[in-house]
């Protein structure tokens, strides 16, 4: 048999066929898998969440993940943020001929075990084989659906001048670690990618309490554009004490060196939860029980001043405007 994927593999014949029991079924095998044109599913009680998301990330493997538990972190995290159980994913691959039938499956085995750690079923898909130079190695798109928690109402209009904003552990590992892989520097640094599913860390906080205002998972642009969209969306200021905010120092050294802001470094495995003040050293000891959220830090509040505007808070005491994000600080992260 052929050691990598074959435009034959993705014309929907035998081979077809044979691609999927091999990689895709033989791993995702589940109670609401078939082989029919649509999986049929127990419907949500009460009020559902939908998302889809695709993946293109290079290297697609890198160390703490590859594309396949990213593939399944980024959609039930996107989930989890509006306090919606994952349920089910849909996957649908798009592989460039040539691509290593022994990476295809790990990705697969990784997807597997990352969809069982998160407690969702992937149920339905598709595949489809690119030329040669049409695709780079593999692409992945997911869509997930989940059971949105009763008395849950998370929104990014939501956040209100008092609340306190919350991170749930060290940020930039995910952007530094995807850097370092390319070795386009010629540095080493031992970072792995922060990239894990993040519902029973969100369900644990939402059990504590439903007044949180905003959750949100700091992907692309990190946890500093994550909260300009939320000064925009809720009109409101944002003041973070840089002190406060957790960076690793393999992190930190080499965002120093190229000069990078970490809050601008993407995660793979971290939210940014905005809650009525009162409520945050609870959540707070909440998050800490638990394996993604024991470095979970209050980093700064919400104001009134500046709608719209991040004010970082120096070390020394001086206080600037974040610069607004812009442009692409690393292309092809997730």
């Amino acid at each position: 048999m052929n050691r990598t994927v074959t435009l034959a593999q993705g014309a929907g014949g035998r081979q077809t066929s044979e691609l999927i029991d091999r990689i895709f079924k033989a791993h995702f095998a589940n109670p609401f898998l078939t082989a029919d044109d649509a999986a049929v599913l127990p419907p949500p009680v009460g009020k559902m969440a939908m998302t889809t998301d695709s993946f293109i990330v290079s290297p697609f493997l890198f160390p703490g993940g590859d594309i396949g538990k990213l593939a399944v972190c980024g959609t039930v995290n996107d989930l989890a943020c509006m306090g919606a159980k994952p349920l089910y994913l849909s996957c649908a691959f798009v592989i460039e001929e040539g691509f290593s039938l022994e990476s295809l499956e790990r990705i697969a085995v990784s997807m597997a075990e990352t969809a069982k750690k998160a407690g969702v079923f992937i149920v339905a898909g598709d595949t489809k084989v690119a030329g040669r130079g049409q695709a780079d190695g593999v692409f992945i798109t997911t869509t997930g659906v989940g059971q949105v928690q009763d008395g849950v109402r998370l929104a990014g209009n939501l956040a209100a001048p008092g609340d306190a904003i919350l991170v749930t552990g060290d940020i930039g590992r995910h952007g530094c670690t995807i850097l370092l892989a390319r070795d386009d520097f010629g540095l080493e640094a031992e970072v792995t990618s922060d990239c894990a599913p993040l519902w029973q860390l969100t369900e644990a906080a939402l059990k504590k309490t439903k007044e949180i205002h905003v959750i949100r998972d700091a992907t692309r642009g990190g946890v500093g554009t994550v909260l300009y969209e939320i000064a925009a969306e809720s009109g409101v200021g944002i003041s973070l004490k840089s002190e406060a905010v957790p960076v690793l120092p393999e992190v930190d050294g080499v965002c120093r060196m190229l000069g990078l802001e970490p809050l601008y470094l993407a995660c793979e495995g971290r939210l940014v939860v905005i809650t009525p003040k009162e409520n945050a050293e609870a959540i707070l000891e909440v998050l800490h029980r638990t394996e993604e959220g024991k470095h979970a830090a209050r980093i700064g509040e919400v104001t009134g001043e500046h709608p719209g505007r991040v004010v970082l808070e120096t070390r020394i005491g001086a206080k600037t405007f974040l610069p607004e994000p812009g442009g692409e600080l690393l292309p092809r992260i997730c």
